[in-house]
């Protein structure tokens, strides 16, 4: 990986989306890359419209901003489609990786892109048969895995486990809800 590889994530607040890229950092970094794990938000409250992003190298970052020309695009709320300015700055052959029960053609229409990737997966049904709450950041970070080929499933699924002990050591089915989830998103996720 010679470049910097950005990921803007589109949410509303409460699903999980600055949780998501802080964890996915925190997973990136012990596997000995240069990473950034930030939100962007204000004073908006559960619902609003939030980012996060994420930067990812194999030598160190100097960039301190938001980013601007993500080369993947999570998106963990669909009606942010035509709302929030999910494709601005996206390369040509960007990624879009969104929760929906739509198939990638029919997000491809949606979003009026014509290159590039997009994958599609249910996270909220996902997170709602494993977790018990229709809490779409760690399903999203299954198919993040699935499409990007980034990190080792095996070696991600150890770093997640870890890190979802530590914040829920005291509820063991929230863990192994969330590992069910990522897996099976995994599994789930449809691409063209």
């Amino acid at each position: 990986m010679a470049k910097v590889l950005e990921i803007r994530w589109h949410a509303r607040g409460g699903q999980g989306a600055k949780t998501a890229a802080l964890m996915l950092a925190e997973s990136v970094a012990e596997m000995g890359k240069y990473v950034q794990g930030f939100p962007e938000y204000g004073p908006e409250r559960m619902g609003a419209p939030i980012q996060a992003f994420n930067r990812i190298s194999d030598e160190p970052i100097y960039i301190h901003s938001n980013v601007v020309n993500p080369d993947i695009v999570m998106v963990l709320d669909p009606t942010l489609i035509g709302k929030a300015n999910i494709t601005d700055g996206v390369p040509e052959d960007g990624i879009y990786i969104i929760n929906t029960t739509k198939t990638p053609a029919e997000v491809r229409k949606m979003l009026g892109v014509k290159g590039g990737k997009i994958y599609t997966v249910d996270a909220n049904q996902i997170s709602l048969e494993t977790i018990g709450r229709p809490i779409p950041n760690t399903p999203m970070m299954g198919a993040f895995i699935k499409a990007t080929g980034i990190i080792p499933f095996d070696e991600f699924m150890a770093c997640m486990r870890e890190q979802l002990a530590k914040k829920f050591k005291s509820k063991p089915e929230v863990i192994e809800g969330n590992l069910k989830a990522i897996e099976r998103a995994y599994q789930e996720v449809k691409g063209e």
